[in-house]
Order: C-alpha cells, then structure tokens, then sequence
C-alpha cells in the first residue's frame, strides 16, 4: 500500500544517547518530523517508526490493534537499545501513551520520558460506543489538523477507523495500571485549548505516577498537535534540554 506523502518513517544515526518518537492515533512520522530533526541536529541518534496501518488509508488501519502498535515502537525501542548507551522515549497524544508503557515494561531500558498532550483514557464520548457499532459503521470523522499555526498541516486520515479505535481502551487500561510501575522521569506538555484530548489524562498522569517525578509545561499558543504549532520550538528546546539533564552518558551535555 503506497504511503501518504511524508508519512514515511524517519532515521538518524548519531551519537550514543538515542530518542524513540511515537506518533500520534490516525497520523503519521510527519508530524514529529521537525521534532526528531532538532534532536538529530544536536547530535541524538533519533527512530520515528511509522505505527502499523497508519500512513496508508484509514481502511488499512481498521484491520489493526493498539496491540500490534506497541508491537512496533517496543521493537524500535530494541533497536536503539542495541545501538546506544541509553534510551529516551517521547511521544504526542496516543504516542505519549505507547511511549508510557515502554517506560513501565522496560523500566531498565528507558533513562526519560516526554510527552505531548498524552491520551491516557476516553475523553471522546463516540468511543464508549465503537465496540458496538464498528460492525456497523466503520469510521468517523477524522481527528487531524487540531493546530492553531495557519497553513500548517498534518499527515493523517480524515477518518476514525472504529474498528481500531475501539482497541485504545485496552491500551489505556494497561498504561493507567503500570502507573505504579513508572521509575523515568517525565516531562509532560500540555496544551490549555486541545480540541481532542481533554484534561482528565494530565490528571491521571500526575496523580498516578507516584514513583517518579513529572514535571508539567504549559502550551498556551498551540492546539493537540503542538509539535507541528506556535510552541513547538519550546517543545524541542525543553526536550533536549531535558535529555542533556537526564543523560547518563553525557552525551548531551557536550553539544
């Protein structure tokens, strides 16, 4: 199946300290792009694989589980293990979940986390429903584009595949149970006006994860996808300066 233009996967091999980026439900590498460039340019060896049935058509997609989506970037995540000293996992919206259960499954493996407006539990009420009716109705509308920078766009379907939306419950589930389990520390940004992701999930995060620290900016001239807006400049400052922060290596802290 042809990709959608720039939705392709993204590497860049660098130094010893490596950052695994997840993208978001519905959208694609293209929109953590400039993001994983800016951590590239500082010398990061950097991995945004592209999430099964993501890229293509939103029908392609509906033939997927979030099971198989974790599959993925807990393979890429394997990978940079093999090839760096240490690993920070960093995702947006369901990305930031993905990103979370790598973090609690291989708590050994993972040195920091950082996230972008995470999806941790059901803030669109259509969701309650998409077990019952995915049989029935097939998609809905699409979710891409939440962005306040005009003329930015981002690569995704302009179609919710219910068949695969109705896995993220389970998802979510496992990520709020391992909360406990969580020992990387986190960086967490928020957007205030988010037309997808409400601010119950920030709650969870912080309320939960109570074996860590989590750390929470605010991003006041962005929608969800802050990574493609007004404030993603902040968001790839803020991360590498994390990283250097939270480096064992010292990789960072040279450049």
């Amino acid at each position: 199946m042809p990709l959608l233009p720039g939705a392709e996967p993204y590497s860049a091999h660098g130094g010893p300290t490596g950052v695994l980026l997840c993208h978001g439900f519905t959208g694609s590498p293209q929109s953590m792009r400039p993001w994983a460039e800016h951590l590239a340019q500082a010398g990061l060896t950097v991995e945004v694989p592209l999430l099964p049935g993501h890229g293509t058509t939103w029908q392609e997609m509906n033939l997927t589980t979030s099971d198989q989506w974790f599959a993925e970037v807990e393979r890429a995540l394997e990978d940079l293990r093999g090839r760096c000293d240490e690993v920070f996992v960093m995702g947006m919206s369901m990305g930031g979940c993905l990103a979370l259960r790598l973090a609690q499954e291989h708590p050994g493996a993972v040195a920091g986390v950082v996230l972008v407006n995470p999806s941790l539990a059901l803030e669109n009420p259509l969701l309650l429903v998409a077990p019952l009716i995915k049989g029935l109705v097939p998609s809905t509308a699409g979710l891409a584009d939440d962005i306040k920078r005009p003329g930015a766009h981002e690569v995704g379907y302009d179609r919710v595949p219910t068949a695969a939306a109705a896995t993220l419950p389970r998802l979510w589930r496992a990520v709020r149970r391992g909360m406990p389990a969580l020992r990387a520390p986190v960086l967490a940004y928020r957007s205030p006006e988010d037309h997808v992701i409400g601010p119950q999930s920030l709650r969870i995060l912080t309320s939960k994860a109570v074996n860590t620290t989590v750390a929470v900016r605010s991003l006041g001239d962005s929608y969800h996808v802050a990574t493609l807006d007004n404030d993603a400049a902040a968001i790839f400052e803020g991360s590498l300066g994390f990283v250097r922060e939270h480096s064992r290596s010292g990789e960072g802290r040279q450049r």
